[in-house]
Protein backbone atom coordinates (compact mmCIF):
# COMPACT_ATOMS: atom_id res chain seq x y z
CA UNK A 1 0.00 0.00 0.00
CA UNK A 2 1.38 3.36 -1.00
CA UNK A 3 1.84 5.86 1.80
CA UNK A 4 2.24 9.59 1.29
CA UNK A 5 5.67 10.84 2.33
CA UNK A 6 6.03 12.76 5.55
CA UNK A 7 5.11 16.41 4.90
CA UNK A 8 8.14 18.66 4.54
CA UNK A 9 8.59 22.01 6.26
CA UNK A 10 7.73 23.83 3.04
CA UNK A 11 4.54 21.80 2.66
CA UNK A 12 3.51 22.68 6.20
CA UNK A 13 4.16 26.37 5.57
CA UNK A 14 2.18 26.21 2.37
CA UNK A 15 -0.79 24.52 3.96
CA UNK A 16 -2.68 27.58 5.12
CA UNK A 17 -5.48 25.42 6.47
CA UNK A 18 -3.16 23.86 9.04
CA UNK A 19 -1.94 27.24 10.24
CA UNK A 20 -5.42 28.73 10.26
CA UNK A 21 -6.48 25.81 12.48
CA UNK A 22 -3.59 26.42 14.83
CA UNK A 23 -4.43 30.10 15.08
CA UNK A 24 -8.05 29.19 15.86
CA UNK A 25 -6.95 26.85 18.66
CA UNK A 26 -4.64 29.45 20.19
CA UNK A 27 -7.30 32.19 19.94
CA UNK A 28 -9.93 30.00 21.59
CA UNK A 29 -7.47 29.01 24.35
CA UNK A 30 -6.94 32.68 25.16
CA UNK A 31 -10.69 33.24 24.96
CA UNK A 32 -11.37 30.30 27.30
CA UNK A 33 -8.87 31.70 29.78
CA UNK A 34 -10.59 35.09 29.78
CA UNK A 35 -14.02 33.51 30.17
CA UNK A 36 -12.78 31.58 33.23
CA UNK A 37 -11.36 34.85 34.58
CA UNK A 38 -14.78 36.46 34.10
CA UNK A 39 -16.43 33.46 35.74
CA UNK A 40 -14.06 33.84 38.70
CA UNK A 41 -15.06 37.49 39.07
CA UNK A 42 -18.77 36.63 38.90
CA UNK A 43 -18.37 33.85 41.48
CA UNK A 44 -16.54 36.20 43.85
CA UNK A 45 -19.25 38.83 43.44
CA UNK A 46 -21.96 36.26 44.20
CA UNK A 47 -20.11 35.08 47.29
CA UNK A 48 -19.66 38.69 48.40
CA UNK A 49 -23.38 39.46 48.05
CA UNK A 50 -24.26 36.41 50.13
CA UNK A 51 -21.88 37.52 52.89
CA UNK A 52 -23.47 40.98 52.88
CA UNK A 53 -26.89 39.37 53.29
CA UNK A 54 -25.65 37.19 56.14
CA UNK A 55 -24.10 40.17 57.92
CA UNK A 56 -27.30 42.17 57.57
CA UNK A 57 -29.41 39.35 59.06
CA UNK A 58 -27.67 36.30 60.49
CA UNK A 59 -30.85 34.20 60.18
CA UNK A 60 -31.40 35.06 56.50
CA UNK A 61 -29.62 31.95 55.12
CA UNK A 62 -32.30 29.75 56.69
CA UNK A 63 -34.73 31.21 54.14
CA UNK A 64 -32.46 32.34 51.31
CA UNK A 65 -30.21 29.28 50.93
CA UNK A 66 -33.05 26.71 50.51
CA UNK A 67 -34.87 29.05 48.10
CA UNK A 68 -31.74 29.67 46.04
CA UNK A 69 -30.81 25.97 45.98
CA UNK A 70 -34.29 24.98 44.82
CA UNK A 71 -34.26 27.65 42.10
CA UNK A 72 -30.83 26.62 40.79
CA UNK A 73 -31.83 22.94 40.65
CA UNK A 74 -35.14 23.78 38.94
CA UNK A 75 -33.35 25.87 36.29
CA UNK A 76 -30.70 23.22 35.82
CA UNK A 77 -33.18 20.39 35.30
CA UNK A 78 -35.40 22.45 33.02
CA UNK A 79 -32.84 24.11 30.75
CA UNK A 80 -29.39 22.55 31.24
CA UNK A 81 -29.38 19.05 32.82
CA UNK A 82 -25.85 18.51 31.54
CA UNK A 83 -24.61 21.37 33.72
CA UNK A 84 -25.37 19.58 37.00
CA UNK A 85 -22.50 18.40 39.15
CA UNK A 86 -18.81 19.10 38.86
CA UNK A 87 -18.28 19.29 35.11
CA UNK A 88 -15.20 17.05 35.07
CA UNK A 89 -17.23 13.80 34.66
CA UNK A 90 -19.06 15.38 31.71
CA UNK A 91 -15.80 16.15 29.92
CA UNK A 92 -14.46 12.66 30.67
CA UNK A 93 -17.69 11.13 29.35
CA UNK A 94 -17.40 13.16 26.15
CA UNK A 95 -13.91 11.73 25.59
CA UNK A 96 -15.35 8.21 25.32
CA UNK A 97 -15.18 6.89 21.77
CA UNK A 98 -18.79 5.76 21.74
CA UNK A 99 -19.98 9.34 22.28
CA UNK A 100 -20.71 10.62 18.77
CA UNK A 101 -21.38 14.04 17.35
CA UNK A 102 -25.06 13.85 18.17
CA UNK A 103 -24.53 12.95 21.85
CA UNK A 104 -21.64 15.31 22.56
CA UNK A 105 -23.97 18.22 23.26
CA UNK A 106 -25.42 16.32 26.23
CA UNK A 107 -22.16 16.86 28.10
CA UNK A 108 -20.16 19.74 26.59
CA UNK A 109 -21.34 22.70 24.52
CA UNK A 110 -21.24 26.47 24.50
CA UNK A 111 -24.80 26.56 25.84
CA UNK A 112 -23.82 24.34 28.78
CA UNK A 113 -20.76 26.54 29.42
CA UNK A 114 -22.93 29.64 29.70
CA UNK A 115 -25.44 27.81 31.89
CA UNK A 116 -22.63 26.50 34.09
CA UNK A 117 -21.33 30.02 34.69
CA UNK A 118 -24.71 31.42 35.73
CA UNK A 119 -25.88 28.41 37.77
CA UNK A 120 -22.61 27.92 39.67
CA UNK A 121 -22.60 31.61 40.56
CA UNK A 122 -26.20 31.12 41.68
CA UNK A 123 -25.10 28.37 44.05
CA UNK A 124 -22.46 30.65 45.56
CA UNK A 125 -25.05 33.41 45.83
CA UNK A 126 -26.98 30.97 48.03
CA UNK A 127 -23.95 30.24 50.23
CA UNK A 128 -23.61 26.61 49.14
CA UNK A 129 -20.35 24.77 49.81
CA UNK A 130 -19.01 24.40 46.29
CA UNK A 131 -15.97 25.23 44.19
CA UNK A 132 -15.68 26.79 40.76
CA UNK A 133 -12.63 24.82 39.58
CA UNK A 134 -14.46 21.70 38.36
CA UNK A 135 -17.10 23.82 36.58
CA UNK A 136 -14.24 25.75 34.93
CA UNK A 137 -13.19 22.50 33.24
CA UNK A 138 -16.57 22.05 31.54
CA UNK A 139 -16.83 25.77 30.75
CA UNK A 140 -13.44 25.98 29.06
CA UNK A 141 -13.93 22.67 27.23
CA UNK A 142 -17.19 23.96 25.77
CA UNK A 143 -15.45 27.13 24.59
CA UNK A 144 -12.49 25.26 23.08
CA UNK A 145 -14.81 22.91 21.21
CA UNK A 146 -15.96 25.91 19.16
CA UNK A 147 -12.56 25.90 17.44
CA UNK A 148 -13.96 23.17 15.20
CA UNK A 149 -16.25 25.76 13.63
CA UNK A 150 -13.30 28.04 12.90
CA UNK A 151 -10.85 25.44 11.56
CA UNK A 152 -10.89 25.03 7.77
CA UNK A 153 -11.79 21.49 6.76
CA UNK A 154 -8.92 19.16 6.24
CA UNK A 155 -5.58 20.31 4.94
CA UNK A 156 -2.69 18.09 3.90
CA UNK A 157 -2.17 16.80 7.42
CA UNK A 158 -5.77 16.94 8.65
CA UNK A 159 -7.23 19.30 11.26
CA UNK A 160 -4.78 21.06 13.56
CA UNK A 161 -6.37 19.41 16.62
CA UNK A 162 -9.13 16.79 16.75
CA UNK A 163 -12.16 16.80 19.02
CA UNK A 164 -10.32 14.77 21.69
CA UNK A 165 -7.45 17.25 21.75
CA UNK A 166 -9.76 20.25 21.96
CA UNK A 167 -11.61 18.75 24.92
CA UNK A 168 -8.37 17.91 26.72
CA UNK A 169 -6.89 21.35 26.03
CA UNK A 170 -10.06 23.15 27.10
CA UNK A 171 -10.63 21.14 30.27
CA UNK A 172 -7.03 21.46 31.42
CA UNK A 173 -6.92 25.16 30.51
CA UNK A 174 -9.93 25.60 32.80
CA UNK A 175 -8.02 24.11 35.74
CA UNK A 176 -4.94 26.17 34.88
CA UNK A 177 -6.92 29.40 34.76
CA UNK A 178 -9.02 28.62 37.84
CA UNK A 179 -6.03 27.86 40.07
CA UNK A 180 -3.63 30.32 38.42
CA UNK A 181 -1.29 27.36 37.79
CA UNK A 182 -0.43 26.55 34.14
CA UNK A 183 1.70 23.59 35.22
CA UNK A 184 -1.20 22.20 37.23
CA UNK A 185 -3.36 22.34 34.11
CA UNK A 186 -0.83 20.36 32.09
CA UNK A 187 -0.60 17.71 34.81
CA UNK A 188 -4.41 17.51 35.04
CA UNK A 189 -4.55 16.86 31.30
CA UNK A 190 -1.99 14.08 31.56
CA UNK A 191 -3.41 12.46 34.68
CA UNK A 192 -7.18 12.74 34.26
CA UNK A 193 -8.11 13.51 30.65
CA UNK A 194 -5.51 12.48 28.08
CA UNK A 195 -5.78 8.71 28.17
CA UNK A 196 -5.04 8.50 24.44
CA UNK A 197 -3.30 11.78 23.58
CA UNK A 198 -2.99 12.99 20.02
CA UNK A 199 0.74 12.67 19.48
CA UNK A 200 0.81 14.82 16.35
CA UNK A 201 -0.76 17.84 18.05
CA UNK A 202 0.43 17.34 21.64
CA UNK A 203 2.65 20.43 21.48
CA UNK A 204 -0.25 22.60 20.36
CA UNK A 205 -2.49 21.11 23.08
CA UNK A 206 0.06 21.91 25.80
CA UNK A 207 0.53 25.42 24.38
CA UNK A 208 -3.25 25.97 24.57
CA UNK A 209 -3.34 24.79 28.20
CA UNK A 210 -0.45 27.05 29.19
CA UNK A 211 -2.00 30.04 27.39
CA UNK A 212 -5.25 29.55 29.29
CA UNK A 213 -3.32 29.59 32.56
CA UNK A 214 -1.20 32.59 31.57
CA UNK A 215 -4.35 34.61 30.92
CA UNK A 216 -5.31 34.07 34.57
CA UNK A 217 -1.80 35.00 35.68
CA UNK A 218 -1.99 38.23 33.67
CA UNK A 219 -5.39 39.04 35.20
CA UNK A 220 -4.73 38.08 38.83
CA UNK A 221 -0.98 38.48 39.07
CA UNK A 222 1.54 35.75 39.79
CA UNK A 223 0.29 35.16 43.33
CA UNK A 224 -0.71 31.80 44.76
CA UNK A 225 -4.40 30.92 44.81
CA UNK A 226 -4.61 30.53 48.62
CA UNK A 227 -1.60 32.62 49.54
CA UNK A 228 1.90 31.36 50.31
CA UNK A 229 2.65 28.67 52.87
CA UNK A 230 5.84 29.57 54.73
CA UNK A 231 7.01 26.21 56.02
CA UNK A 232 10.00 25.96 58.35
CA UNK A 233 12.92 23.62 57.66
CA UNK A 234 11.59 20.10 57.28
CA UNK A 235 13.28 17.35 59.28
CA UNK A 236 12.71 13.87 60.62
CA UNK A 237 10.45 15.30 63.33
CA UNK A 238 7.77 15.68 60.64
CA UNK A 239 7.93 12.01 59.58
CA UNK A 240 5.46 10.47 62.06
CA UNK A 241 2.99 13.41 62.14
CA UNK A 242 3.15 13.58 58.35
CA UNK A 243 2.50 9.85 57.97
CA UNK A 244 -0.40 10.03 60.44
CA UNK A 245 -1.84 12.98 58.54
CA UNK A 246 -1.46 11.25 55.17
CA UNK A 247 -3.40 8.23 56.44
CA UNK A 248 -6.11 10.39 58.07
CA UNK A 249 -6.50 12.60 55.00
CA UNK A 250 -6.48 9.56 52.72
CA UNK A 251 -9.16 7.83 54.77
CA UNK A 252 -11.32 10.96 54.96
CA UNK A 253 -10.89 11.67 51.24
CA UNK A 254 -11.69 8.07 50.33
CA UNK A 255 -14.82 8.17 52.49
CA UNK A 256 -15.81 11.48 50.89
CA UNK A 257 -15.40 10.01 47.40
CA UNK A 258 -17.33 6.85 48.28
CA UNK A 259 -20.12 8.90 49.86
CA UNK A 260 -20.48 11.07 46.76
CA UNK A 261 -20.58 8.03 44.49
CA UNK A 262 -23.16 6.27 46.66
CA UNK A 263 -25.35 9.37 46.92
CA UNK A 264 -25.28 10.21 43.21
CA UNK A 265 -25.74 6.64 42.02
CA UNK A 266 -28.78 5.57 44.01
CA UNK A 267 -28.15 5.29 47.74
CA UNK A 268 -29.36 5.86 50.40
CA UNK A 269 -32.35 4.40 48.60
CA UNK A 270 -35.18 6.13 50.49
CA UNK A 271 -33.69 9.61 50.16
CA UNK A 272 -32.78 9.12 46.53
CA UNK A 273 -36.34 8.03 45.77
CA UNK A 274 -37.40 11.41 47.18
CA UNK A 275 -34.63 13.06 45.13
CA UNK A 276 -35.93 11.39 41.97
CA UNK A 277 -39.63 12.16 42.61
CA UNK A 278 -39.29 15.67 44.09
CA UNK A 279 -35.87 17.01 43.05
CA UNK A 280 -36.66 20.66 43.76
CA UNK A 281 -38.08 19.89 47.21
CA UNK A 282 -35.08 17.67 47.96
CA UNK A 283 -32.76 20.50 46.88
CA UNK A 284 -34.54 22.90 49.23
CA UNK A 285 -34.02 20.45 52.10
CA UNK A 286 -30.33 20.21 51.25
CA UNK A 287 -30.11 23.99 51.19
CA UNK A 288 -31.73 24.19 54.62
CA UNK A 289 -29.20 21.67 55.99
CA UNK A 290 -26.29 23.66 54.54
CA UNK A 291 -27.71 26.86 56.04
CA UNK A 292 -28.05 25.24 59.47
CA UNK A 293 -24.48 23.97 59.37
CA UNK A 294 -23.30 27.43 58.33
CA UNK A 295 -25.06 29.08 61.27
CA UNK A 296 -23.64 26.52 63.72
CA UNK A 297 -20.09 27.26 62.50
CA UNK A 298 -20.52 31.03 62.49
CA UNK A 299 -20.62 31.15 58.69
CA UNK A 300 -17.30 29.36 58.21
CA UNK A 301 -18.70 26.56 56.02
CA UNK A 302 -20.55 28.82 53.59
CA UNK A 303 -19.09 29.21 50.12
CA UNK A 304 -16.07 27.57 48.54
CA UNK A 305 -13.91 27.67 51.67
CA UNK A 306 -11.42 30.03 50.05
CA UNK A 307 -11.42 32.52 52.94
CA UNK A 308 -11.16 29.81 55.60
CA UNK A 309 -8.28 28.11 53.82
CA UNK A 310 -6.44 31.39 53.36
CA UNK A 311 -6.91 32.23 57.04
CA UNK A 312 -5.44 28.86 58.05
CA UNK A 313 -2.55 29.21 55.59
CA UNK A 314 -1.73 32.69 56.86
CA UNK A 315 -2.51 31.89 60.50
CA UNK A 316 -4.79 34.91 60.85
CA UNK A 317 -7.92 33.28 62.30
CA UNK A 318 -9.00 30.44 64.57
CA UNK A 319 -11.34 27.94 62.95
CA UNK A 320 -14.47 26.64 64.72
CA UNK A 321 -14.27 23.27 66.46
CA UNK A 322 -14.86 20.32 64.10
CA UNK A 323 -14.69 22.65 61.07
CA UNK A 324 -13.31 19.84 58.90
CA UNK A 325 -16.27 17.59 59.70
CA UNK A 326 -18.86 20.32 59.15
CA UNK A 327 -17.27 21.41 55.85
CA UNK A 328 -17.14 17.76 54.77
CA UNK A 329 -20.88 17.33 55.41
CA UNK A 330 -21.85 20.69 53.87
CA UNK A 331 -19.92 19.91 50.67
CA UNK A 332 -21.42 16.43 50.40
CA UNK A 333 -24.98 17.76 50.86
CA UNK A 334 -24.37 20.55 48.35
CA UNK A 335 -23.19 18.09 45.70
CA UNK A 336 -26.06 15.70 46.47
CA UNK A 337 -28.61 18.48 45.99
CA UNK A 338 -28.01 18.46 42.22
CA UNK A 339 -26.64 21.98 41.75
CA UNK A 340 -23.63 22.63 39.48
CA UNK A 341 -20.80 22.33 42.00
CA UNK A 342 -17.10 21.54 42.09
CA UNK A 343 -15.22 20.01 45.01
CA UNK A 344 -11.61 21.15 44.52
CA UNK A 345 -11.68 24.28 46.70
CA UNK A 346 -13.83 22.70 49.46
CA UNK A 347 -11.50 19.68 49.45
CA UNK A 348 -8.50 21.93 49.99
CA UNK A 349 -10.35 23.64 52.85
CA UNK A 350 -11.19 20.29 54.48
CA UNK A 351 -7.60 19.08 54.07
CA UNK A 352 -6.19 22.29 55.51
CA UNK A 353 -8.49 21.93 58.53
CA UNK A 354 -7.41 18.30 59.09
CA UNK A 355 -3.77 19.40 58.97
CA UNK A 356 -4.50 22.28 61.32
CA UNK A 357 -6.24 19.93 63.79
CA UNK A 358 -3.30 17.51 63.77
CA UNK A 359 -0.92 20.41 64.36
CA UNK A 360 -3.01 21.64 67.30
CA UNK A 361 -3.02 18.12 68.77
CA UNK A 362 0.78 18.24 68.61
CA UNK A 363 0.97 21.53 70.52
CA UNK A 364 1.19 23.82 67.46
CA UNK A 365 4.19 22.00 66.00
CA UNK A 366 4.92 22.50 62.27
CA UNK A 367 1.52 24.13 61.65
CA UNK A 368 2.18 25.50 58.11
CA UNK A 369 3.79 22.26 56.94
CA UNK A 370 0.98 20.08 58.27
CA UNK A 371 -1.66 22.35 56.71
CA UNK A 372 0.06 21.94 53.35
CA UNK A 373 0.26 18.17 53.78
CA UNK A 374 -3.41 18.02 54.78
CA UNK A 375 -4.42 19.98 51.68
CA UNK A 376 -2.50 17.78 49.26
CA UNK A 377 -3.53 14.59 51.08
CA UNK A 378 -7.28 15.17 51.10
CA UNK A 379 -7.38 16.56 47.56
CA UNK A 380 -5.34 13.61 46.23
CA UNK A 381 -7.62 11.16 48.07
CA UNK A 382 -10.92 12.76 47.07
CA UNK A 383 -10.08 13.19 43.39
CA UNK A 384 -7.60 10.28 43.15
CA UNK A 385 -5.38 12.57 41.08
CA UNK A 386 -2.25 12.70 43.27
CA UNK A 387 0.06 14.41 40.79
CA UNK A 388 -2.41 17.20 40.04
CA UNK A 389 -2.98 17.72 43.78
CA UNK A 390 0.76 17.77 44.39
CA UNK A 391 1.41 20.37 41.67
CA UNK A 392 -1.43 22.65 42.78
CA UNK A 393 -0.33 22.70 46.43
CA UNK A 394 3.39 22.75 45.61
CA UNK A 395 2.99 26.10 43.86
CA UNK A 396 1.65 27.55 47.14
CA UNK A 397 4.68 26.56 49.23
CA UNK A 398 7.48 29.04 49.81
CA UNK A 399 10.65 27.18 48.87
CA UNK A 400 11.38 23.62 47.78
CA UNK A 401 11.93 22.02 51.18
CA UNK A 402 8.49 20.37 51.14
CA UNK A 403 8.41 19.07 47.57
CA UNK A 404 9.28 15.47 48.45
CA UNK A 405 7.07 15.54 51.55
CA UNK A 406 4.09 16.76 49.53
CA UNK A 407 4.63 14.13 46.86
CA UNK A 408 4.95 11.34 49.43
CA UNK A 409 1.83 12.50 51.28
CA UNK A 410 -0.18 12.65 48.03
CA UNK A 411 0.85 9.11 47.08
CA UNK A 412 0.15 7.64 50.55
CA UNK A 413 -3.26 9.34 50.76
CA UNK A 414 -4.06 8.22 47.22
CA UNK A 415 -3.20 4.62 48.13
CA UNK A 416 -5.42 4.71 51.23
CA UNK A 417 -8.28 6.23 49.23
CA UNK A 418 -8.04 3.57 46.51
CA UNK A 419 -8.57 0.91 49.17
CA UNK A 420 -11.80 2.63 50.26
CA UNK A 421 -13.40 3.99 47.10
CA UNK A 422 -13.35 3.53 43.32
CA UNK A 423 -12.06 6.55 41.36
CA UNK A 424 -14.54 9.39 41.72
CA UNK A 425 -14.52 11.08 38.33
CA UNK A 426 -14.39 7.97 36.09
CA UNK A 427 -17.25 6.44 38.09
CA UNK A 428 -19.35 9.60 37.79
CA UNK A 429 -18.45 9.75 34.09
CA UNK A 430 -20.03 6.31 33.64
CA UNK A 431 -23.17 7.63 35.30
CA UNK A 432 -23.15 10.52 32.82
CA UNK A 433 -22.98 8.06 29.93
CA UNK A 434 -26.29 6.58 31.12
CA UNK A 435 -27.93 9.78 29.83
CA UNK A 436 -27.27 8.69 26.24
CA UNK A 437 -30.44 7.26 24.67
CA UNK A 438 -30.35 3.49 25.11
CA UNK A 439 -30.84 2.80 21.41
CA UNK A 440 -27.49 4.48 20.75
CA UNK A 441 -25.62 3.29 23.82
CA UNK A 442 -23.44 0.19 23.91
CA UNK A 443 -23.32 -2.07 26.96
CA UNK A 444 -21.10 -0.52 29.62
CA UNK A 445 -18.68 -2.78 31.53
CA UNK A 446 -19.28 -2.98 35.28
CA UNK A 447 -17.41 -0.42 37.43
CA UNK A 448 -14.09 -1.58 38.81
CA UNK A 449 -11.50 -0.17 41.16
Amino acid sequence: MHLDPEPTRNNLLADWRLWAGRIAVVALAVGAGWIVVGFTWLAEQADGYFNQLRQAASWAPLLWTPLCTALVVWCTRRWAPGAAGSGIPQVMATLERRVGEGERGLFVSLKLSLAKIVLTAGGLLGGLSLGREGPSVQIAAGVMLQARRLMPGGGKTGPAVGVHGLLVAGGAAGIAAAFNTPLGGVMFAIEELARAPEQRSSGLIIAAIVLGGLVAVSAHGNGAYFGVIHAADIGLQLLLPGLLLAVLAGGAGGLFSRLLIASLSGGPERLNRLRARRPVLFAAGCGLAVAAIGLVTGGATFGSGYASTRNMVEGTATMPAAYALFKFIATWITTWSGVPAGIFAPSLAIGAAIGNDVALALYHAQVPALIALGMVGFLAAATQAPLTAFIIVMEMVDGHAMVLSLMACALVSFGVSRAISPPLYPTLARLQLARIPQSKAEPEPPPHD
